[in-house]
């Protein structure tokens, strides 16, 4: 498999999940900006969206969306309990997160990465977050991960998230349970390696 991705990205998620899954893969830098891939290819004939991740099978189908990919990659591996089996409430329960970590919490980071971005629209999205953030860190304050005493799927997207904070100046000293959480996930040795191979500090 490949994954196409950029250091730091939502890519990260998946990258985390690959590792922890224990695939043979490789990956393919793409600059957003310019939307070319390392090897110089038009990323828009790989994925015409645009954006990362895209993950390229074995069998050559591409397979986009970080949900989606994460929760493929875990049902390839049951073995390593990285999202419940299908059909259970604990799956349902590890979409809940994935859903709310891509709407309430993704989508709200995005204006404080756009240079056009209206200081009024990075206000919004910081003062959304700062009644988003506090959900994820009570549930954190009785838990080591989203769900439970299990690192799942979305936990690593929650991760990658968090890290976003740092880059934008967003304050997680008002919940101590999300900055002990980056540094738990960020203890984890596939963490470590899919951080040090986008070129990423911790």
């Amino acid at each position: 498999m490949k994954l196409y991705f950029s250091p730091g990205a939502c890519s990260l998620s998946p990258h985390i999940v690959l590792r922890e899954a224990g695939f043979d893969f490789t990956l393919e830098k793409v600059n957003l900006r310019n939307r070319q891939t390392a090897s110089g290819v038009d990323y828009t004939t790989i994925n015409p969206k645009g954006y990362v991740p895209a993950l390229e099978l074995d069998n050559g189908e591409l397979l986009t969306e970080g949900p989606a990919i994460v929760q493929y990659l875990a049902d390839q591996v049951p073995d390593r309990r990285l999202a419940p089996p299908c059909g259970t409430l604990e799956r349902a329960r590890v979409q809940e997160w994935l859903t709310f970590i891509g709407t309430e919490l993704h989508k709200n980071f995005s204006p404080l990465f756009n240079p056009a971005a209206t200081d009024d629209a990075k206000d919004a999205a910081r003062a959304n977050l700062a009644r988003r953030l506090p959900i994820a860190a009570q549930v954190l304050e009785g838990r080591p991960y989203l769900t439970g005493e299990a690192f799942t799927v979305a936990d690593a997207y929650l991760f990658t998230v968090l890290t976003w904070t740092r880059l934008v100046d967003v304050d997680l000293s008002p919940w101590p349970s999300l900055g002990a959480y980056l540094e738990r996930v960020g203890a984890r040795p596939s963490v470590q390696a899919a951080m040090e191979a986008e070129g990423l500090k911790r």
